[in-house]
């Protein structure tokens, strides 16, 4: 049977708009770390997590109108949501918040790169469709090879980081790879659905927590700089962000999807270079390039496109 030329271009261009969105959400999410750094200085990270997700959440709400059978679907499929919101989005954020009180915006994304390494490990144990190749093995080495680079430092100097300050991106990174396979099962909703579902249930979790462990009411205002933060951190890093992740994960899965935490890291590590004024060590460099080397190798498309020029020479 001849290939339909038209599906070989509806399908490249499919990945063309794939990768632009990946570099787009890689971008954005760059900014969020830089936006909690300046707010998490002024907000304890339990109620930073709260403003965050309820703003976010909010102005989705805002935006869906109703439209979509969104609280049909909110009312059909609430588990699922609760899950998906503990998974990625409050457990991750209050982790990576908490370890933001003590390392930057650069060196706290370098950690959460990681993702794909766990989202590979995970989706290779839950799913039929992701299985573990040996060049996907390989990348999960590398990426844990540069990880230990980047936490090496912080155990043998006294006066870097502390430890739980560098390993809860980490932990974070675990909890995105969990939610990165789990949310394949959002598949079938409109992304600004599945966006709204997460981030409302995760607003009702972490309410009670914000009340009972900060008791927002005693803390002095934030600085206009905070605001401007915490409103971005929302409605540009959350909200518009997690349209374009659904979006993503529905086109591409779970593992591609996390391969966005590639483009974060450069995205950040610039912002706090220019705004915050961060410095990042030789290990630190070191430390990305093993964990980008191992992403390529998770990735694929580069040893298949190897393999395929390799085909037509011969």
């Amino acid at each position: 049977m001849r290939e339909n030329p038209h599906d070989g271009r509806r399908q490249s261009e499919t990945r063309h708009h794939g990768r632009a969105l990946i570099l787009l959400l890689g971008l954005i999410w760059g900014g969020s770390f830089f936006f909690a750094r300046i707010a998490v200085l002024e907000v304890p990270p339990f109620t930073l997590v709260f403003l965050r997700l309820f703003l976010a959440a909010l102005a989705l709400h805002i935006y869906l109108h109703g439209r979509l059978e969104l609280y049909e679907t909110l009312a059909a499929h609430w588990r699922s949501f609760l899950v998906m919101g503990f998974v990625n989005n409050a457990l991750p954020h209050t982790l990576i918040f908490f370890g933001q009180t003590e390392i930057g915006a650069g060196l706290a994304s370098i950690l959460n790169a990681t993702t794909p390494v766990w989202t590979v490990l995970i989706a290779n144990r839950w799913t039929a469709d992701e299985k573990l190749s040996t060049a996907k093995l390989a990348g999960c080495l590398l990426g844990l090879a540069g990880t230990a680079v980047l936490i090496g430092p912080g155990i043998a100097s006294a006066a870097s980081a502390p430890l739980w300050a560098l390993v809860l991106p980490v932990l974070a990174a675990v909890s995105y790879g969990i939610a990165g396979t789990y949310g394949k099962r959002f598949r079938h909703l409109p992304a600004p659905v599945s966006a709204t579902g997460q981030l409302t249930a995760s607003t009702l979790m972490m309410l009670p927590v914000s009340l009972i462990a900060d008791q927002p009411w005693t803390l002095p205002a934030p600085s206009t700089h905070a605001v401007l933060a915490i409103l971005a951190l929302a409605l540009l890093s959350t909200a518009f962000a997690y349209l374009l992740f659904f979006r993503i994960l529905s086109m591409a899965g779970a593992t591609n999807a996390s391969l966005v935490t590639l483009v974060v890291p450069p995205s950040a590590i610039l912002l706090g270079a220019l705004f915050l004024g961060e410095r990042l060590e030789t290990t630190d460099l070191a430390g990305m390039l093993l964990i980008g080397f191992g992403l390529v190798l998770l990735d694929g498309r580069l040893l298949r496109t190897s393999s395929n020029r390799a085909g037509k020479v011969s």
